[in-house]
This record gives structure tokens, C-alpha cells and sequence, in this order.
């Protein structure tokens, strides 16, 4: 029987907590988890109690010590890097340079430099085109409703309008509203919220945006500026759409509404039988609608997937290994970078503002 490959967490906070753990513990069969790390060892080990459940062997490691024993622990091959928006990149390229594949939690970066200096480097440890694998976890583009409605837009004809509105609920019971991470860097929750519902347009549309034009205010004096968005956009295939996100509001939906000339298809957020996920709908020309409800599986799939990739990249070590396209940096790299191009017009009082291609 193949030895299982060893994968490292790095970071042990909520989301690791609530998400990654369970979530790994759902294809546990498939690899072994070793560490998880945390800049605390308090932190670290109250992660380990809650993975041994699943991962009895796991182990505890914390600080720059035992960062270090990760990067140079050769038995690693995976790693998992959750870790607050300003310091992903080095750490992920830190790994990369140690030959280890990284999975790295979304923003992909905090600003277009920042993703242009880690292609760069991410380019010069290369071994081989795009081996270490550099996932970003973006579980939006691996939900199951994203990937249908992908494929009903395509059948509703010419794309007439887009739209795109998100009334979130970012409010002081919500267990990130005191990230502190997430406050202190520019774009806050609209950059770190927003590159999900971008995912899931540039999904559905299966096409870039190209150009925006948005207005941003700040209204909510408990969040950080902008907490509202309002803007125009242009797709490659010259369709127009609008993304209006408001962080918190008293009344939370999400919706992606694809209007095309034989039919629309419309996702949204929500709960059926006790179960959160999204509702599908494609409403033909002819006044029928057909729905049907997914629940959230996303990070389940994105994990899944990078462990299937990185055994595989091990397997054809030198002969070049595609991993999952969906979970590339670049594709994470877009999805910044049209919420830069929309914060930049937004400061800018609703300048025409060209998307950054990468």
C-alpha cells in the first residue's frame, strides 16, 4: 500500500477550526495530517486537540522554530497556508522555494504589486511550469452551483446584462468582524469578502472583466472604509453588468443574475431544509423555471482536489503535471485584481478604470 502523503496547517484560528479541520477530516483517507502550526503554542495546541479526533498523530508546532522545522521537514510535500492576508505570500513562497506545495487561503495577495513581485518569484523556484503547485483556496469556483450555472448560461443565448448584488451581514456577531488583519489593510472586508463574489461572476460568465467604473462610500463607522461598492462593468465579450456590495446589511442576500436573450439563470444564497447553500434558477423564455438547491461544498472540493493534485505532481515528477486550473494563484490573482481596479475607480470618484490582466 502507497504511504499516505504528510500535509502541515499553518495557522489554527477560526477557520481552521470550524472549516479546514472538519473538512480534512472528510477525505482523511486520503493523507496525513502532521502538523499544525501557529505563531503561539497555545493556539497551535488547542487546533490539535480538536484535529485529533480524526488525526490522532498529528502534532503541534508554533513560532519561527517551528515554521523552520516545517519548511525543512523533507517529509512534507503538502502545506496549508491560512494565514492573515498580509503575510500569506511570503510564507507561501517561503514554502515554495523548500519544494513544497501550497494551498493558500484567499485574497491571493493584498494588492496588484504584491501579485506581480510572487509571480516573479513564484516563477524563479519553479522546477518545472508550475511545479511546486501554488493553489489559492477560492472554494466559490468548486461549488457545485457555480460549476451548473456555468453551464446553463451558455445555453440562454446572447449575454445581454450581469448582475451582481451582495447585501452581506458582516455585523459584530459575525466571528471575523474583529479580524484585525482584515481592518488593516487597504480594501478591508470589501477586498477580502469581495474576491468570493467575483469568483463566482467570472465563473458563470466564463469570461474576464475587462473594465469598471464604481463608486465607494463608507457608511457603517464600526467597519473599515469602504464598506459599500457600487459598480459598472465590462465583460471581454462586451456585455455590461453591475456589482453592488454592501458589508453589512439589516436584511443579508446574495445574488448572481445572468440575463440572456433565451432565458436567465439566477443563483442565490440561502437555506433549504436546514441546510445553507445556493439556489439555481433558470428561467426559460417561454415563463417555466427550473431550480435546484446545493448545499456549500466548496472548501470540501478544493481540498480534495489539491491532494489529488499534489500526489500526482509527485507521481510525474519532471513530466509535467496540470494541476487543478480552478485553484491557480492567477486565477485568484483576477479576481484581486478586479476589486483593485473597482476600489482605484471608487477613490477616484468613478473613473474608468482597465482591469490588470495576468
Amino acid at each position: 500500500m502507497a504511504t499516505l502523503p504528510q500535509i502541515a496547517v499553518l495557522e489554527a484560528g477560526i477557520f481552521v477550526k470550524t472549516q479546514y479541520i472538519p473538512r480534512l477530516a472528510e477525505i482523511s483517507h486520503l493523507f496525513c495530517l502532521k502538523y499544525i502550526w501557529s505563531r503561539s503554542e497555545e493556539s497551535s495546541r488547542g487546533a490539535v486537540e480538536i484535529a485529533k479526533q480524526h488525526f490522532p498523530g498529528v502534532e503541534c508546532k508554533w513560532g519561527d522554530q517551528g515554521l523552520n522545522d516545517i519548511v525543512q521537514d523533507s517529509s512534507l510535500i503538502g502545506t496549508a497556508v491560512v494565514l492573515a492576508g498580509q503575510v500569506q505570500v511570503d510564507i507561501s513562497l517561503k514554502l515554495l522555494k523548500a519544494g513544497k506545495h501550497v494551498i493558500q487561503e484567499k485574497p491571493a495577495a493584498t494588492s496588484i504589486p504584491e501579485i506581480e513581485t510572487a509571480l516573479a518569484s513564484y516563477k524563479s523556484v519553479c522546477t518545472n511550469p508550475g511545479q511546486p503547485i501554488w493553489a489559492v483556496a477560492e472554494n466559490y469556483r468548486f461549488e457545485p452551483a457555480f460549476v451548473e450555472s456555468k453551464k446553463l448560461v451558455a445555453g440562454v443565448g446572447d449575454m445581454m446584462n450581469v448582475q451582481v448584488i451582495i447585501e452581506g451581514s458582516m455585523n459584530s456577531s459575525n466571528p471575523y468582524f474583529s479580524s484585525s488583519w482584515r481592518r488593516n489593510f487597504e480594501g478591508g472586508f470589501i477586498l477580502d469578502m469581495g474576491v468570493h463574489f467575483i469568483a463566482g461572476l467570472r465563473m458563470m460568465v466564463g469570461c474576464e472583466v475587462t473594465s469598471v467604473s464604481a463608486i465607494t462610500s463608507h457608511i457603517d463607522r464600526t467597519l473599515p472604509p469602504p464598506d459599500i461598492i457600487s459598480s459598472n462593468f465590462k465583460l471581454e465579450n462586451g456585455c455590461s453588468g453591475v456589482f453592488v456590495m454592501v458589508v453589512s446589511s439589516s436584511s443579508p442576500k446574495i445574488i448572481w443574475r445572468v440575463v440572456g436573450s433565451k432565458g436567465t439563470v439566477q443563483v442565490e444564497r440561502g437555506e433549504v431544509d436546514g441546510k445553507h447553500g445556493y439556489l439555481v434558477s433558470l428561467y426559460c423564455a417561454d415563463g417555466q423555471c427550473k431550480s435546484t438547491f446545493h448545499p456549500f461544498c466548496g472548501v470540501h472540493e478544493e481540498l480534495k482536489f489539491f491532494i489529488h493534485d499534489i500526489v500526482q505532481a509527485n507521481l510525474k515528477q519532471g513530466n509535467g503535471y496540470e494541476a487543478e486550473p480552478r485553484s491557480s494563484f492567477v486565477e485568484g490573482a483576477r479576481d484581486v485584481a478586479v476589486l483593485e481596479a473597482m476600489l482605484e475607480s471608487g477613490s477616484k470618484g468613478g473613473t474608468l478604470v482597465n482591469v490588470k490582466k495576468f
